[in-house]
């Protein structure tokens, strides 16, 4: 991951949706480590070639022989967005729909005194997705769709991710 992302908050993201990832499978009884690795390299090319979004990845997958099922898998976070690969596979559901949520609870947390997402509650996180300006450049119907694809309310997938990142907060810088 670091020979393709230099920034500390992309790397921190990753981790974040790999740790929520493995932390979903978990729960359902699915491989910790295969939903993690997917997580872990979703975004591989967002900081070198945001307008090759998901394709770069794809090639970089591909390229170092990653099975088919990953690849599908990373390119379908970005459906609607940047490619046309509908998330399927509850693994796909998950990662589309707790990518931009990561993203968001980590906005959250850092406005907190605290700067922590150990203290961070739904309630709070709830405040702020109504301020459109906040995190602005989260697409919190990403999110939505997301959790509908789930049939997950928000409020519990929102408690999820707070969970999973909890775990790793010290690794990730919250």
């Amino acid at each position: 991951m670091e020979a393709n992302i230099d920034s500390a908050a992309l790397r921190n993201h990753c981790k974040a949706v790999a740790a929520t990832m493995a932390y979903i499978a978990r729960q359902k009884g699915e491989d910790e480590e295969k939903w993690a690795a997917i997580g872990l390299v979703h975004d591989l090319d967002w900081e070198r070639h945001p307008e090759q979004h998901c394709q770069k990845t794809e090639q970089f997958l591909v390229e170092a022989g990653w099975p088919d099922e990953y690849v599908r898998a990373v390119l379908s976070h970005g459906w609607q967005i940047c490619t046309d690969v509908e998330p399927l596979s509850e693994l796909e559901k998950t990662l589309y729909a707790i990518d931009e949520l990561t993203g968001f609870v980590t906005a959250c947390a850092l406005v907190r005194p605290s700067k922590s997402v150990r203290d961070l509650e739904v309630k709070s996180v709830r405040k702020k997705w109504k301020s459109a300006a906040f995190a602005a450049g989260v697409d919190r119907d990403v999110i939505v769709r997301g959790s509908e694809m789930l049939d997950v309310e928000l409020d519990q997938l929102i408690q999820t991710v707070i969970e999973a990142m909890r775990e790793v907060a010290d690794d990730i810088g919250l």
